[in-house]
């Protein structure tokens, strides 16, 4: 059975649940949820298993906090001996608007903690990444605020629906591959 290792990245703990910096963690428990799968806490993070026609997703929320997502990214992927090539990271993007999907095979952390940590971890940016808009409406020196700051209101009416087209690119990076999944879902 092909495995994947799918990262959602986020924080651990209610007080950043709801916020922007979370959407990774949203996005795994989102597909989980369809699948009817919960998650469970191992080492260094909460795991789910979600099974597709022959595939065998891991789904990573990593409970080191999102500045060392590296070390438990690393870890799951020794241990489960999961390719490079099969990894995806989800992450939150305030370079893109709310709701924007971005599929890339490899880039620059992009000043993400967390993408420069599992960069520093995994020794390459060539690792697949899923970034998920959520927009930089926030004034000088507001960022930290903003990103953990919790969604609009109307952001968390289109919430549903984003996080439906994020299930459907994770199934179809497992089934299709990188390539045409983005061009099915990038710009989408």
């Amino acid at each position: 059975m092909k495995k994947f290792l799918i990262v959602g990245l986020g924080n651990i703990g209610a007080e950043y649940a709801e916020t922007r910096h979370n959407i990774g963690f949203k996005v795994v428990e989102a597909l989980a949820h369809k699948h009817e799968q919960s998650f469970e806490t191992q080492k260094l993070g909460d795991l789910a298993t979600v099974k597709i026609k022959g595939r065998s997703l891991l789904l990573l929320k990593p409970s080191t906090y999102m500045n060392l997502s590296g070390k438990a990214v690393l870890y799951w992927m020794e241990k489960e001996k999961i390719p490079l090539e099969n990894i995806l990271v989800v992450t939150d993007d305030i370079h893109l608007p709310f709701g924007s999907i971005r599929l890339k095979a490899k880039g620059s952390d992009g000043g993400h903690n967390g993408l420069k940590d599992i960069q520093e971890k995994l020794n390459t940016v060539q690792y697949n990444r899923y970034r998920f808009g959520v927009g930089a409406d926030f004034g000088a020196g507001r960022q930290v605020d903003y990103v953990l700051g919790e969604w609009s209101t109307e952001e968390r009416e289109k919430l549903k629906e984003r996080l439906e087209k994020s299930t459907s690119l994770i199934e179809s990076f497992a089934l299709a591959g990188l390539a045409r999944t983005m061009n099915q879902f990038n710009n989408s």
